[in-house]
């Protein structure tokens, strides 16, 4: 997957804009922690970017490649690809490991949003 495959709506973040892009926003940020050579990455990929344009207003989706990004996966103990983390006010809330149908991961996502 490509950089230039990854819709407007799913922002890429790095090591160095982390804190901002994803601790320090209002709404929840769900960040997929993803790698290039990982086909399930591959696979959820157009399915976050279904829902964040479904959820817009609702919470923010955000990608950081694991690879090119190792101090951040290593903070948040990422060990498996991909691996999708919800964060609230700057903690995380919710760890979901692997590639999920849509509706399953919405159900998981407003589950964690509602508590």
């Amino acid at each position: 997957m490509s950089t230039e495959q990854i819709t407007a709506e799913v922002a890429v973040v790095t090591d160095e804009n982390f804190a901002r892009e994803v601790l320090e926003q209002e709404l929840p940020v769900l960040v997929d922690f993803w790698a290039e050579w990982c086909p399930p990455c591959r696979m959820i990929a157009p399915v976050l970017g279904e829902i964040a344009r479904e959820k817009t207003g609702e919470f923010l989706i955000r990608k950081l490649d694991a690879d090119e990004n190792p101090l951040t996966a290593r903070e948040y103990k990422v060990l498996s690809m991909p691996t999708l983390i919800l964060f609230r006010n700057g903690v995380p809330v919710r760890t979901i490991v692997g590639a999920r149908p849509k509706v399953r991961l919405l159900a998981e996502l407003n589950a964690a949003l509602s508590e």
